[in-house]
């Protein structure tokens, strides 16, 4: 604990100092002095995840427009970002404008004149955080009126993923310092110097205590665990628990702000962040989890009706939390029913379990005994051929509301975020079916009015991207997992043979995904996008899920080589399982006591 405490607070100084605006990143030459308190003042003008750009124009009338385009905008149109005045012959000084630059993504950057429709100059670069940057726009050659746009850096950028790199190495450090000292406990005479020295009154006064000593035959027979501490009650998948806990640990950072990284905000329209991992990966153990719940509850004798009412009952209290607890305006007050939110995330988590679960409920067996028909491998699939036909039935309802129904003033099958996107063709078509399912069942007041796509792609009209339409591909996601809670219950006590078939599920939806998207972030069939839930988002994060909970199986449940912490801290569990740890060492201590009063008696 010391050392651990140690080591935060070495890197808490140290990511101080690395924030500090002296110690970031010095100006462009290094000086001291006056001119360095001038540059952070200049850097503390600036907002974070912006830079300065000024525009010296020394060409003559009639001025230029300067226009920008985001890297993370695909096939968008220019804005506007600034006029330069043109420059002042007779008094030789040019003309000159400021602007603030986004950094997050590469920029192009356009410059034509006022009053022309040609383009003097196109320029793409990714500006650095705080940085101080000069564009100049000058003639070369007064004969041939050849223009040049130079980019020069005044002071150069703060290194924002610094703190990242420095916290990453910290808990590398911390990790293999963990790891050394596991390592170390392994070895019989380190780890009995280690008890000895960390409470010898305490070993013993164990020894002299009323437990008294064991008998020659006790001491030779010893169960490293006493029965006193065994515990009769079913073991919780914990690889499955630490899947769950790091999915909670990567929730509850990304919802407070992931340090204004980009990559820990939801992506605009099509492609993937870090938060866009959480939410289909709460489906999935949601899914996983009705499969290993629904099996116990009825080889414990509960009728399948009494699960119905636990299943009913708890989607109901989902769906009413999400629309009367998580949902209130504080604008407009507690409960603003004009213009409540209908869908929600816990809504649609409501709605998946109903919808999974008493599809699993109908076609669930008390028994998970080896099933006695043709192709026995596959004993996890074609016993529930009905849940496949209702799941495949479902994903066609949405290729053909997707692809085939007619959206007024829309493109027939438009996946795109409407605005500025698409070069402007379609700004009122977000979302193209499952927006206007949305907006025509439930109202654009009763959805969510601040979309990711509007910021970037300045879509003007609201959007869910919890909707209608995209519960779909929630059921098939969680209908995944309940594959994966299949697997792990048909095949206990055959690790090698769950490991295979995660692996084998991984590249499969891998496959499809890379069918599907052509590879490509915005060229495929059908892009990965989190807003419209798209088969290839879900088949992408089913991949990823099955993947990830074979290496924590492998690592937690098979080998044991990891408990699951911290990520296993999270996860609600019984008293009697918060304590096992603790058990387990007052255990191990024990049979040092015993050994120890054993030896002498022994012949």
């Amino acid at each position: 604990m010391a050392a651990a405490g140690l080591a935060a607070a070495v890197a808490a100084a140290l990511g101080a100092l690395l924030m500090a605006p002296g110690l970031s990143q010095p100006d462009g030459q290094g000086m001291p002095g006056p001119r360095a308190g001038a540059a952070a003042e200049r850097r503390r003008s600036g907002r974070m995840d912006q830079a300065l750009l000024l525009i010296r124009n020394e060409l003559p009338a009639p001025g230029l427009n300067l226009a920008a385009r985001s890297g993370s905008c695909h096939q968008c149109l220019y804005q506007f970002l600034a006029f330069v005045p043109p420059s002042n012959e007779s008094l030789r000084r040019p003309g000159t404008a400021s602007v603030m630059v986004d950094t997050q993504h590469p920029l192009t950057l356009l410059l034509n004149s006022s009053v022309g429709d040609g383009d003097l100059c196109k320029i793409q670069y990714h500006f650095g955080e705080f940085g101080n940057y000069s564009l100049v726009v000058k003639t070369l050659s007064t004969s041939t009126q050849t223009v040049s746009c130079d980019l020069i850096i005044n002071e150069g950028p703060i290194n924002s993923y610094l703190p990242i790199l420095f916290a990453f190495l910290v808990y590398m450090g911390i990790l293999a310092i963990l790891i050394a000292g596991r390592l170390l406990m392994k070895i019989d005479p380190v780890r009995n110097w280690v008890y000895k020295k960390l409470n010898p009154r305490a070993t013993d006064r164990m020894i002299n205590s009323e437990l008294g000593s064991p008998n020659t035959t006790d001491s030779i027979n010893c169960d490293p665990t006493p029965q006193l501490w065994s515990t009769g009650s079913r073991q919780r998948l914990r690889s499955l628990d630490t899947f769950r806990g790091l999915s909670l640990v990567i929730m509850v950072f990304v919802n407070y702000g992931g340090g204004k990284y980009w990559f820990f905000k939801h992506e605009s329209w099509n492609g993937l962040t870090v938060a866009d991992l959480v939410f289909p990966w709460f489906v999935f153990i949601m899914g996983t989890s009705i499969a290993l719940a629904l099996g116990s509850m009825l080889r414990w004798g509960s009728s399948k009706w009494k699960v119905l009412r636990k299943i009913l009952w708890r989607s109901f209290v989902l769906i009413l939390l999400g629309i009367l607890v998580v949902n209130p305006n504080y604008c407009l007050g507690p409960l603003s029913w004009d213009n409540l939110r209908i869908p929600g995330v816990l809504q649609r988590l409501g709605f998946t379990y109903l919808v999974v679960a008493a599809l699993e409920l109908l076609f669930t067996r008390a028994d998970s005994g080896t099933w006695e028909g043709l192709f026995p491998a596959l004993q996890d699939i074609l016993p529930y051929w009905p849940q496949w036909i209702f799941i495949l039935v479902l994903e066609t309802i949405w290729l053909c509301l997707t692809f085939l129904l007619p959206v007024p003033d829309c493109p027939r099958g438009y996946l795109g975020p409407g605005g500025i996107g698409d070069f402007g063709k379609y700004p009122n078509c977000t979302g193209g079916a499952a927006g206007y399912i949305d907006r025509l069942l439930l109202g654009e007041k009763h959805m969510y009015q601040h979309p990711s796509s509007g910021v970037t792609y300045q879509s003007a009209i609201p959007y869910d991207p919890e909707g209608i339409l995209g519960t779909i591909n929630s059921i098939v996601m969680a209908f995944l997992g309940l594959q994966a809670g299949k697997i792990t219950l048909f095949y206990k006590d055959q690790p090698k043979q769950i490991m295979s078939r995660f692996i084998i599920w991984g590249i499969v939806m891998g496959i499809i995904s890379a069918i599907l998207t052509k590879c490509s972030k915005e060229e495929g069939f059908i892009p990965i996008n989190k807003n419209l839930w798209s088969i290839s988002y879900v088949t992408t994060m089913s991949c990823f899920a099955f993947i990830l909970l074979l290496l924590i199986y492998y690592l937690v449940d098979v080998k044991k080589w990891w408990s699951g912490a911290p990520f296993l801290y999270p996860v609600p569990v019984t008293y009697r399982e918060l304590l096992d740890p603790l058990n387990k060492r007052f255990s191990t201590a024990m049979l040092l006591v015993h050994t120890k009063k054993s030896l002498p008696l022994s012949p």
